[in-house]
């Protein structure tokens, strides 16, 4: 069967169109003067648009303070960037996992979350708390030298707080001061009184404090092993129920300020050296008052250097101490990369020579020396060491000179490091490193 179409011309379209008798036209026109249905409104988030609206303006308050130079500079802003991301990866890991009735430790600051100069020998946990709760610690006890808990005050950015600052540290808590069975297993509560008739191990806790920070040092990645550890609430029932709407959009809206406060809260710490002359020279660094770990000792000073530059950082070791670093950190005071760079150095891994003194070596090009701080492709950053727990807290000296004149300085039994030794060394760091529980 054969179909046939008519073809219609414009004109005739046109004349179809003006015949339309005049009642159809006028329903038409009425149909069309009818406003259509508002379409619905689309839902929104409590809290979410004030999170968004705060990221947007971040990186400007962070820009601005750095010298203009670095504020131009494109490779600076996007390290500026993933400062911010750190901060807000911390802050959101704590708003969506803290919970003070369902407690868990959880990473908060360290080679991924880069914030506020991590040092390369410590795991840093934290978990939330319910004030005026009681808490069971428990787990196996390792064997590193320094296992501590930070009992933490309320933070910057937290609801109900005018604080400004990381929260303070109540006091410090020393797992290694715990009774442990013959399969090196500790059990302790944590409570503001103690409960009548209890004889195992107790802490008192702080009424005030809201977090438990769990700093784990270790200087001997290869030896020394990370204790385990588990908590819980134990005056609260052991299920977890859908947390509330209220709950969940407060968790939210603590999100801005946390993050903005984290971010910015070292940004121009490093600049502030140079404005005061600490470039290439050190001073002490005095952080007590914002969660340093009490009996640690530290001294920072920014660095300058040009491609064939080093600097010799000289001190006497003290006769006694517990624990010993020397770390990196960038503009910013993100610890320089020590995962996949010689960036960082402790008691197990710097050695004093013969007399005693410690010399390091910082430089961009590999001097070829046991001691050496590598700069990874930053020409100017920061020196920070801690001494903790020693019996003496020298301020190390620094001498700049010219990578060729850097043999010539040091002791004649200094060790020589080949190209390929330092790369065995630093894949094994790396792998050693890796094998440590973040989490």
């Amino acid at each position: 069967m054969k179909l046939h179409f008519m073809r219609v011309s414009a004109p005739l379209v046109c004349a179809l169109a003006w015949s339309v008798p005049p009642a159809l036209a006028q329903s038409a026109d009425q149909a069309a003067a009818v406003p259509a249905p508002a379409a619905p409104a689309t839902p929104t988030i409590a809290g979410w648009g004030e999170l968004v609206d705060s990221l947007r303006d971040l990186p400007a308050q962070m820009l601005a303070r750095l010298p203009e130079s670095m504020q131009r500079d494109p490779q600076v802003q996007q390290e500026v960037g993933r400062l911010m991301l750190e901060a807000l990866a911390s802050s959101a890991l704590d708003a969506i996992g803290g919970d003070g009735d369902h407690p868990s430790f959880m990473p908060t600051i360290g080679q991924t979350l880069n914030v506020g100069q991590p040092n390369a020998d410590t795991v840093y946990l934290m978990a939330r708390l319910t004030p005026g709760g009681t808490y069971r610690l428990r787990g196996q006890r390792g064997s590193l030298r320094i296992a501590v808990i930070g009992q933490v005050g309320p933070n910057m950015g937290e609801v109900g707080t005018k604080s400004t600052h990381v929260g303070a540290i109540n006091s410090y808590d020393d797992l290694n001061s715990l009774h442990v069975d013959r399969r090196g297993r500790f059990d302790v509560l944590l409570s503001p009184v103690r409960p009548a008739g209890y004889q195992g191990d107790w802490w008192p806790l702080d009424p005030s404090a809201n977090r438990l920070l769990l700093r784990l040092v270790n200087s001997d990645w290869g030896r020394e092993r990370d204790p385990t550890i588990a908590i819980e609430r134990v005056d609260a029932p052991a299920t977890r129920p859908r947390a509330s709407a209220a709950d969940l959009e407060q968790r939210l809206r603590r999100l801005p300020k946390a993050t903005a406060a984290i971010a910015t809260l070292f940004v121009g710490h490093v600049e502030a050296l140079r404005q005061e002359g600490y470039v290439n020279r050190l001073k002490v660094l005095d952080v007590s008052q914002q969660g340093g770990l009490t009996g640690q000792f530290y001294y920072e000073g920014a660095y300058d250097l040009g491609d064939d530059e080093a600097l010799l950082v000289e001190a006497k070791v003290p006769a006694r101490c517990v624990y010993r670093s020397v770390v990196l950190t960038n503009d910013l005071y993100e610890t320089t990369d020590w995962y996949d760079n010689h960036s960082s150095l402790n008691g197990s891994q710097a050695r004093p020579d013969k007399d005693s003194v410690l010399r390091v070596v910082v430089s961009a090009r590999d001097p070829g020396v046991p001691n050496w701080l590598d700069t990874a492709g930053y020409p100017q950053g920061l020196i920070q060491g801690r001494w903790t727990y020693c019996s003496e807290h020298p301020i190390p000296t620094v001498r700049k000179l010219s990578l060729d004149e850097v043999r010539r300085n040091l002791p004649p039994e200094t060790g020589t490091v080949t190209p390929e030794q330092r790369d065995r060394e630093i894949r094994a760091r790396r792998s050693l490193l890796q094998q440590r529980s973040l989490w």
